[in-house]
């Protein structure tokens, strides 16, 4: 009878007793290190990363420079947890979908890795820390912000906008550019008219970032009967829409520079903004040709322009 070779040369079960512990001590930091990883894959670390990149700055503006830096530290944190929630809440609403589509198939839920039961508490949990790191060391507008955006996202967005309406990337777009505004009134109380320019960038931003995605994924969501722009709508109003948010967009971080910034802000928004406009004007003719339209190239700039753009802010609101 043939059967398995022995590991070195003899039974698993004629290994000595000291490794065989230790093969099991191995084997179970293995699964804890995967099972950490994915519970932190469920919070959706890029973008919390991409939140924080605006909120610091919007911060800074706000206070004219340094804000305390326990505040900081307190609006960062309690951010990425809400963020996380929020992620993490929406991997359980949408792993449904997210089972049928290949760019979300090896997400925690679908993978099944993490429980559904599991992931829906991890994610209140998340919601109730951040919300009460916010009211007990900020104020109750960024509070009340911060609650707000985990409850647009999961419910209004999540569970409503995005299963029943192409509109679901414009409306869902408010909830993403709010940290902005939660960070600006965690160092002030209120929301000055520089602040609301800084969301309306962030806010039109997502359209053509989002659009591109989608385009690149359309089969999937096909697939998953999420009617996404590009899925419901033709090239040609997808075209007009990812040219029109982007011209928005550019308005608005041209409006922002009276505001209340300088040069080093100004012409960064120039600079970045008509490269911006660049990609999306090609993406838009490769369309129009018939050519492969690389839409991954105007999500990776766009990601890239908001960055370099909100460096710019810092910069300025140190000098």
């Amino acid at each position: 009878m043939i059967t398995e070779r022995p590991d070195q040369g003899r039974s698993p079960d004629l290994l000595p007793a000291a490794p065989r512990e230790a093969a099991n001590a191995k084997s179970r930091r293995r699964d804890l290190g995967a099972v950490i990883k994915a519970y932190v894959s469920l919070t959706k670390p890029r973008i919390v990363e991409l939140l924080l990149v605006t909120t610091v700055p919007a911060m800074m503006l706000a206070a004219g420079g340094w804000p305390d830096l326990w505040l900081v530290a307190v609006v960062l944190v309690g951010g990425s947890l809400a963020a996380g929630a929020a992620s993490a809440l929406n991997c359980y609403i949408d792993r449904d979908i997210d089972q049928l589509m290949r760019r979300t198939k090896r997400r925690p839920l679908p993978a099944h890795v993490v429980t559904p039961r599991s992931a829906l508490i991890f994610g209140l949990v998340l919601a109730v820390i951040s919300v009460v790191l916010m009211a007990v060391f900020t104020n109750w507008l960024a509070t009340a912000m911060t609650a707000g955006s985990i409850f647009y996202y999961d419910v209004v967005y999540t569970l409503w906008l995005k299963r029943r309406t192409p509109a679901n990337t414009f409306w869902g777009g408010i909830c993403g550019a709010a940290p902005v505004l939660i960070g600006w009134a965690a160092v002030t109380g209120s929301i000055a008219p520089l602040g609301w320019a800084l969301f309306a960038i962030v806010f039109f931003w997502q359209m053509p970032h989002f659009y591109a995605l989608a385009i690149k994924y359309k089969d999937d969501y096909a697939r998953a009967g999420i009617p996404m722009l590009p899925v419901v709508r033709s090239a040609r109003r997808v075209n007009t829409e990812i040219l029109l948010f982007t011209v928005l967009m550019l308005a608005a971080s041209f409006a922002a520079w009276p505001l209340g910034l300088g040069p080093i802000y100004g012409v960064t928004a120039i600079v970045t903004g008509l490269v911006f406009l660049l990609e999306a004007v090609k993406l838009v003719n490769r369309s129009r040709r018939g050519e492969p339209l690389k839409p991954m190239r105007l999500f990776h700039w766009s990601y890239t322009y908001l960055t370099i753009l909100f460096i710019a802010v810092a910069v300025d609101a140190l000098i």
